[in-house]
């Protein structure tokens, strides 16, 4: 399978093949993660039409990324994302099915889990700041690095260090505060925070 600097190279050459690779491979990725922010499928669609148009206009103009093609177009989305929340001046919600992680374990899909699974939701939605939603999404569902993620929103590696921590002691709270008003196993209560790193 072909590297993704070896198809950002040919890309690069406006190669059709390598083009069409490069969208199929990001694009379903890139629509999660601007559903997720922006939480309308229409608009999470346009905007990653709206990354792949700027990536052709930059390549065909002899511009666009030399290295680092999928933060790159993680990068271009967040700022897609940014200014359509300026233009529409509300508050980015998310979808609380797509935070659900995909397993096999049939334990992992009980009621209660799916319970708690939107509690983190929630929790993320409603008492994250914007910089703090953007950066567990990047870190712990995109799976991007430290360096990589701070690289996407354009800050410090230790600025998002900071940021995630911040995010995490919310996170934590809120589960502690929700396991107080719900009668379920402690042990099944610390098992959901590990599954996403928190």
């Amino acid at each position: 399978m072909e590297t993704d600097q070896a198809l950002l190279n040919a890309a690069r050459r406006m190669d059709r093949n390598a083009l069409v690779r490069i969208f199929d491979l990001y694009s379903p990725a890139l629509y999660r993660y601007a559903l997720r922010l922006c939480g309308d499928p229409m608009l999470a669609d346009q905007i990653v039409g709206d990354v792949f148009v700027k990536l052709l206009e930059q390549l065909s103009a002899g511009n666009g990324p030399t290295a680092q093609l999928r933060s790159y177009l993680y990068e271009t989305t967040y700022h897609r994302i940014i200014d359509e929340a300026r233009a529409a001046r509300r508050r980015l919600p998310l979808e609380v099915t797509d935070w659900l992680p995909h397993s096999t374990d049939p334990t992992f899909l009980q009621l209660e889990d799916k319970i708690l699974f939107e509690r983190i939701a929630q929790a993320i939605r409603y008492e994250l700041t914007h910089d703090q939603r953007h950066v567990i999404i990047l870190r712990f569902l995109e799976e991007f690095s430290l360096r990589e993620t701070a690289a996407i929103l354009g800050k410090q590696v230790s600025h998002v260090k900071v940021i995630q921590g911040r995010a995490i002691a919310k996170l934590r709270g809120s589960l502690e505060a929700y396991h107080g008003r719900i009668t379920m196993p402690s042990s099944r209560i610390r098992s959901i925070p590990k599954t996403l790193g928190i």
